[in-house]
């Protein structure tokens, strides 16, 4: 992930050729859009000076762009539609992150969207309610600290955005991977553990737009098969290694739904 590159190349179009040149790139989408190195793109018109245009296309590496890509049948059908429009090139370059990044409040974390922390306090207090009299479930969970479902919460609620209170009080990430290994989790107890807090979920009313729901069960899934990998395939030997805990945004809708 680290080496992804994205490339800039900026045009000046003259306007009355700019139907033609968006029509063109529309074609190159095609071939530029099978390449496997291309991992995403897109073209942008400046609005106060309509004949610029910005091509934004991210590279898995610049040697991948320029070493691969150029040398493959995708690049020739790619340069076959956008070739009358390279004498208008005024910039073509590649930039590597630097760091900076992050999301302005005009979309709201699923943290927010959700309620804050007093939601997934209650989240998990009615799912540890259910669990410990489960029939799958419970010989993991009745020897639990009671404070075991607010910790649980405070991760929940990391993940989704909220305060980093899990990793400056609990550990973080590898900490939560520990606590699995030697479980011996199965696929039918890691199943109940789903429906148990997807339950819970709609006892507390999380919020039911598809958009959340669905970024908050891509989660509950990602992390109940990283806890059965963790508690069968790694040993204490092979701690998990310190790792950033993971961030869920809102996934492909990319943002709350919107009537």
């Amino acid at each position: 992930m680290s080496s992804r590159t994205v490339e800039y190349i900026r045009y000046t179009i003259p306007a009355d050729g700019a139907e033609a040149f968006i029509a063109a790139y529309e074609r190159a989408a095609q071939p530029l859009a099978a390449s496997p190195q291309c991992v995403d793109y897109e073209l942008r018109r400046c609005e106060e000076e309509p004949e610029s245009f910005i091509l934004r296309i991210t590279w898995t590496s610049t040697g991948d762009h320029i070493e691969t890509f150029r040398a493959s049948a995708e690049f020739r059908a790619f340069f076959a539609e956008i070739s009358p429009y390279v004498k208008d090139i005024t910039e073509m370059r590649h930039y590597a992150p630097t760091g900076v990044a992050g999301q302005g409040a005009a979309v709201p974390s699923l943290y927010a969207w959700a309620g804050g922390a007093k939601v997934f306090d209650r989240l998990t207090e009615a799912f540890y309610a259910r669990v410990v009299g489960d029939d799958l479930l419970g010989g993991l969970f009745r020897e639990l600290p009671a404070e075991h479902a607010r910790h649980v919460g405070a991760w929940l609620a990391e993940v989704f955005g909220g305060p980093k209170t899990y990793s400056e009080q609990h550990g973080g990430h590898q900490h939560m991977a520990t606590k699995h290994l030697g479980k011996h989790i199965t696929e039918a107890q890691r199943r109940r553990w789903v429906n148990l807090i997807l339950d819970a979920a709609d006892e507390v009313e999380l919020p039911g737009d598809p958009e959340f729901r669905s970024a908050f069960v891509a989660y509950i899934e990602w992390g109940t098969r990283m806890a059965l990998y963790y508690s069968n395939d790694v040993s204490d030997e092979d701690c998990p290694p310190v790792q950033p805990m993971p961030y869920w945004g809102w996934g492909v809708p990319g943002g709350p739904y919107q009537p």
